[in-house]
């Protein structure tokens, strides 16, 4: 399958979850809106990642779009894990609606209310009703080729 799926080179972004007084986040490379009316969004989240955790009590989603330039913040969320550091403690955030962690200064984010939860796998899909958004740092969108060589924080295996 490597020549359909190497082929692809989606947007890549952080999804950050709240729940319980816990906070998390991680580099997601599967995401991608799946529906137009109503509009609705959904990130596939690994069930071995932290972010996972929280998010199955979480009731919103924040998602973060990155600029090719914030290859620092991809690393941080894409090869650190939570279990070992507080990466919020390196960026700015503020709290968004539900309680959701919003990143600052990132191309455009939004917070999503959780509407479904689906297992496909090794990852869980949390389809997304988006309920606030924003804008901000203008460039191209960093995409999975400008993220390679991220070792992931926690691999699958």
């Amino acid at each position: 399958m490597d020549g359909f799926f190497g082929r692809l080179n989606p947007d890549m972004c952080v999804v950050t979850a709240a729940a319980e007084g816990e906070r998390a986040g991680c580099l997601v490379g599967f995401a991608s809106q799946c529906s137009v009316r109503p509009l609705r969004y959904a990130v596939w989240l690994s069930k071995v990642n932290r972010t996972y955790r929280v998010a199955r009590a979480a009731q919103h989603l924040g998602v973060h779009l990155l600029t090719r330039d914030q290859r620092d913040v991809a690393e941080l969320f894409g090869g650190r894990t939570g279990d070992e550091i507080d990466k919020f403690a390196r960026l700015d955030w503020t709290e968004e609606y539900g309680g959701a962690v919003v990143l600052r200064d990132v191309a455009a984010w939004f917070v999503g209310t959780i509407l479904h939860r689906t297992d496909g796998g090794d990852h869980v899909g949390f389809v997304l009703d988006p309920v606030r958004w924003g804008e901000g740092r203008p460039g191209p969108l960093l995409r999975l080729s400008d993220a390679a060589g991220i070792d992931a924080g926690h691999p699958l295996d």
